[in-house]
């Protein structure tokens, strides 16, 4: 259909929508008023008749501007020397001459005009025919005061009814004007017709632009509305139609706006234009707004609902934020005026003032309980940033929103229940809300008496939450914090008697408790001890409860302002005090870091004199070592101190013959353990405290010596090391200390003698007859001890590469001598000869390199004993872990689904097997571009893959899958994939595509912030979207290894019939 029929078509549908309208609006009038109405609506459409057939037949254009003033003056108080410069002399007089009526038959002139069909009918005639044909002929006055007027000046409610349709005309016809503007293969005509639509539309821009924004049209539209107050016989219902109507077509105004059209009609500019002059009737003092209108009549005022309906119509078009910043300035504005100039703010004070009133109705006149919803929340976001105080921010909320608080059932459940179980706010909007909404009182006043039935109800609510055992599993940590910081607050204000007067409150507090104190995250016990804290303050104040040494303290922070170690997401605490070392994506990914570097210092174990775990000296074999001197280095500074003690206690007495203490001469007489067996035999007698920990104090030195003895006591001795209970030997205090011992002990046995500790510790593992704490313990071993094997250094003599067969495409010269001879030696190099004319043969020359019993002259000062030439023929090799990888990780593997006596790893026991799957993540990470990852990958995967597994219900579990996956990805060399694909065996890309969907799942819909986002350093890096990365670059490189394969195997033996089917899936390659 052609632009103009679709014009023609929406203009019929409008018209006779406007006829209906027009039906309605006359029926409603007085008979003796209709009647008068009527005769002037007759007049007034005889001289648009008449102004249109002038204008029909005029050959000139001021014909065209004498006919529109000749009608303007009737209706407008025209001064007609303003066109006097725009028309020829002999068109002046008929002009000059125009009858000019009264003020009081102007204005009926004027309503019978706008408020009928004469409207409508000529401005659709000057829109059309006029602007297209005379308008660009019109000089700038005759412009403004012969046709701009009858917009400018109008009725807004009907102009912007029969403009912004206008609008529709390019946006809807999708036509590119400027493309086709220039395409030269359009006919001119076509072309001409055009250009002329799109000078029309800037004139439709132009005349709304006028209308709306530069003479406050919008403020002028509330007016209108508001004027229908004063009318008994307009029904309320009708002025909500209208109201609606026209908000929808002023919010629309961006919609139909064409793309390259002036900034001004941008949904941001206009909108911004819009909600000021909106807000700006805060100041009005008219009829329309205040006189004579009682407070409950003012929901039925035409201009705050037509405030209401354009504000939820900005908000529905994403401009809420604009709204609400607007807003928040001027009511914060307003209240910061009223508490300077007076000591303190009352309700009364507030609700007597009258340029309160429009704020006092403002949110009753919004009907959408979205925008309603939406510019509440904004509103507490605004309060926070712009740092506005307690008694200010209850001022402001109580002066928007206390009418329809206390009027709105939606209003008050939107603030006591949705902002406060579903809805994250910062800790100090929520100590707004609870202000607010559940005290009901201003900020300094007694709590006392103020709704205390409320602040129960919310109580019961919040526990009701709190304490299930599902919500500490399922939900994200920041609505965990906010509704912990809610239960807090309200605890705080609340008595003894009020508590025991609640059902089961006690006790639904007592279990959240119970559950958070078995969490893995360090937050979520912080947040527990808060609570229990302030229980405790509620049933016995003199004996406050500290469950946390960080919540000591007059005041409870409930904004968990602590340093939380920053050791990625598997963090395990033993009491709340001890952080073991977890899982971070970014050394399963980044590079090796400087052994300076912070993070790697929180990674290293810290020990006695400064010296890490990993750091230890590689003994020489065959230095001789007395075991009985182990035991002397960890007593050196015990005697230094001692003898330190005697000199100063020998100079410091007068005598000499002064009898000395001889209670402590037993120290002497200790045993010094220097064999395996004592040390083993001193941990079993659990009733000498100090010789367990003496043994367990110089355990690990022995170990690392490798006796000969290490093989056939590795198995007791890790035993019993396992059972120890290092709380009941050790000092108070010292605990933490002796366990670090015991478990370096541990991870010693482990790395020197793997098999038969690896035996014995997979054992304990499910062994019932160890706690979870030891089976932590034991996985932490097994981490450590994988980690130290793949990062030791042996050295093992140099694989000398040699030719077997002579190689015929050599680029050696055929006249140099052969490259063969002694090792280490130089290239070849010609030398001139012995000074005769006639060289028979050329010479050569290499340097040699020195002979073992070779002494150079110089000096040095390097001690080996092995010569130069020996050392070079050895080589370090870097990881000793893959020959013992299987060791550590199938028999680990083999029963973690099996529930025992005491051994729950699915349920109960989940740190366990969240650390457990850390375990096997770090030890195939070790195991990388070696071939023992492509054998252990499938078998890890099978176990990942399991539905209780990868959807555990911990989030705990669920980021330990997802880091063992990353690992999984990041050990397998893409040759290793398509060799498996090649020979058959599906099972890997079968695990690999099996993460991709998985991560994928886990991306879009985990409850659990940190399973798809992991806190860097100063970076979120995405761990499942990273797993995806991860797993395309495989792909990627597997397809091109599969390629180069399939390519050069063609010729050779046929490949397996499914290979050819094999599919590597690429994300966002493959259509998915």
């Amino acid at each position: 259909m052609p632009w103009y029929q679709k014009l023609e078509t929406g203009l019929g549908h409008f018209r006779s929508a406007r006829s209906f309208v027009q039906i309605r609006r006359s029926g409603d009038t007085p008979m003796e008023e209709g009647l008068e109405k009527r005769e002037s609506e007759v007049e007034v459409i005889n001289k648009v008749a008449e102004v249109i057939s002038a204008i029909k037949t005029a050959n000139h254009v001021d014909k065209v501007i004498c006919a529109l003033h000749s009608i303007a003056t009737l209706l407008f108080p025209l001064d007609p020397s303003l066109l006097s410069d725009s028309i020829d002399e002999s068109y002046r007089d008929q002009v000059s001459n125009v009858e000019v009526p009264s003020a009081e038959k102007r204005h009926g002139w004027w309503r019978a005009f706008y408020r009928g069909a004469a409207f409508p009918t000529l401005a659709r005639f000057l829109l059309l025919d006029v602007a297209s044909n005379w308008l660009g002929c019109f000089p700038f006055s005759a412009k403004k005061h012969v046709y701009d007027v009858f917009f400018v000046h109008g009725l807004v409610t009907e102009v912007v009814q029969i403009l912004v349709p206008f609008l529709q005309l390019n946006a809807s016809d999708g036509l590119d004007i400027n493309a086709v503007l220039s395409n030269s293969e359009r006919s001119i005509q076509f072309n001409l017709m055009l250009r002329r639509t799109y000078s029309d539309s800037n004139i439709y821009y132009r005349l709304l632009g006028l209308c709306l924004l530069e003479n406050d049209g919008v403020i002028q539209l509330a007016r209108e509305f508001g004027g229908h107050l004063k009318s008994k016989s307009v029904a309320h219902e009708r002025i909500k139609i209208d109201v609606s109507r026209v908000a929808q077509i002023v919010a629309s105004v961006p919609d139909k706006a064409r793309l390259n059209c002036t900034t001004s009609f941008s949904s941001h500019v206009f909108f911004k234009q819009i909600v000021v002059q909106l807000l700006s009737l805060a100041e009005e003092r008219e009829m329309i707004l205040l006189d004579h209108v009682d407070m409950d009549e003012m929901g039925q005022n035409g201009a705050l609902l037509f405030v209401g309906e354009v504000f939820s119509r900005i908000c529905r078009r994403g401009s809420a934020d604009l709204l609400s910043t607007e807003l928040i300035q001027k009511v914060l504005r307003l209240v910061k005026s009223y508490l300077s100039n007076n000591d303190s703010i009352t309700k009364e004070l507030l609700e007597s003032k009258p340029d309160t009133v429009f704020w006092l109705k403002i949110m009753e006149s919004i009907s959408d309980p979205y925008t309603t919803e939406r510019i509440s929340e904004l509103i507490l976001h605004k309060l926070a940033t712009q740092h506005a105080n307690d008694v200010q921010a209850y001022w402001v909320l109580w002066l928007l929103f206390h009418r329809v608080f206390n009027l709105q059932a939606s209003v008050r459940s939107m603030f006591v229940d949705k902002f406060l179980l579903w809805k994250i706010f910062p800790v100090i909007c929520l100590k707004w809300i609870l202000q607010f909404a559940v005290h009901e009182c201003p900020v300094g006043t007694s709590l006392s008496g103020h709704n205390r039935s409320g602040l129960l109800n919310t109580v019961q609510r919040l526990v009701a939450v709190w304490s299930k055992k599902e919500f500490v599993q399922t939900a994200p940590m920041e609505q965990h914090a906010y509704i912990t910081a809610a239960l807090g607050l309200c605890l705080e204000t609340m008595s003894k008697e009020e508590l025991d007067g609640m059902k089961n409150a006690n006790h639904l507090i007592l279990q959240g408790v119970s559950c958070r104190l078995e969490s893995p995250n360090y937050l979520v016990r912080r947040m527990t001890s808060c609570v229990a804290l302030a229980l405790s303050k509620i049933i016995d104040p003199k004996n406050p409860l500290y469950l946390d040494d960080s919540c000591r303290g007059e005041t409870i922070d409930w904004e968990f302002r602590f340093t939380i170690p920053n050791k990625g997401n598997l963090t395990v605490s033993n009491c709340g005090e001890k952080d073991v070392e977890e899982a971070n994506l970014s050394t399963v990914l980044g590079p090796e870091r400087d052994s300076d570097s912070p993070s790697n210092k929180e990674k290293n174990i810290c020990v006695k004199g400064k010296k890490k775990l990993l750091d230890f000296n590689v003994l020489d074999p065959d230095e001789i070592i007395d075991p009985a001197f182990l035991n002397l280095e960890s007593d050196d500074s015990e005697e230094d101190d001692d003898d330190n003690a005697s000199e100063n206690s020998y100079s410091s007495s007068d005598s000499s013959l002064q009898p000395y203490d001889l209670s402590d001469d037993d120290l002497d007489l200790k045993r010094k353990f220097s064999q395996l067996a004592d040390v083993v035999a001193a941990l079993r007698k659990s009733d000498d405290a100090d010789g367990v920990e003496r043994a367990i104090d110089v355990a690990e030195k022995l170990i690392r010596a490798s006796p000969d003895e290490l093989k056939h006591a590795a198995r007791d001795l890790t035993r019993t090391l396992v059972q120890v209970r290092c709380s009941d030997i050790a000092l108070e205090g010292a605990e933490e200390s002796t366990e670090e011992k015991r478990q370096r002990a541990l991870i010693a046995l482990a790395v020197n003698c793997p098999f038969e500790s690896l035996e014995m510790l997979n054992k304990l593992l499910y062994s019932p007859n160890v706690d979870v704490s030891q089976r932590i313990m034991i996985l932490d071993v097994m981490t450590e001890a994988a980690q130290e094997l793949a990062e030791s250094k042996t050295m093992k003599p140099k694989h000398q590469t040699s030719s077997f067969i002579s190689v015929v495409s050599d680029t050696r010269p055929w006249f140099l001598p052969s490259g063969t001879g002694t090792t280490g030696a130089g290239s070849w190099k010609e030398i001139s000869g012995t000074g005769t004319f006639v060289n028979w043969s050329n010479s050569y020359e290499r340097e040699l390199p020195q002979k073992p019993n070779q002494v150079k002259k110089g000096k040095t000062r390097r001690w080996s004993i092995r010569s130069p030439a020996q050392q070079n023929q050895m080589e370090y090799s870097h990881n000793k872990f893959p020959m013992y990888a299987a060791a550590f990780m199938l028999p680990a593997m083999e029963g973690y689904d099996k529930k025992r006596h005491g051994v729950d790893l699915r349920g109960r026991d989940f740190i366990v097997l969240g650390k457990l799957i850390h375990m096997l993540g770090v030890c195939m990470k070790s195991i990388a571009m070696h071939p023992e990852a492509s054998v252990l990958a499938p078998l890890l995967l099978n176990m990942l893959r399991s539905r209780e597994v990868c959807y555990h219900m911990e989030a705990y579990v669920r980021r330990a899958v997802l880091f063992a996956a990353a690992c999984v990805l990041v050990s397998l060399h893409p040759t290793y994939v398509s060799s498996a694909l090649l020979e058959g065996n599906f099972e890997i890309s079968t695990g690999l595509e099996w993460i991709r969907t998985w991560a994928l799942d886990v991306a879009e819909s985990d409850t659990d912030k940190d399973c798809y986002t992991l806190f860097n350093d100063e970076e979120l890096t995405q761990m499942a979207m990273t797993c995806i990365q991860l797993h395309a670059e495989m792909a990627l490189q597997a397809s091109r290894a599969l390629e180069s394969a399939r390519s050069s195997l063609k010729a050779g033996p046929t490949l397996p019939s499914g290979s050819s089917k094999v599919t590597i899936k690429i994300p966002y390659l493959n259509g998915d």
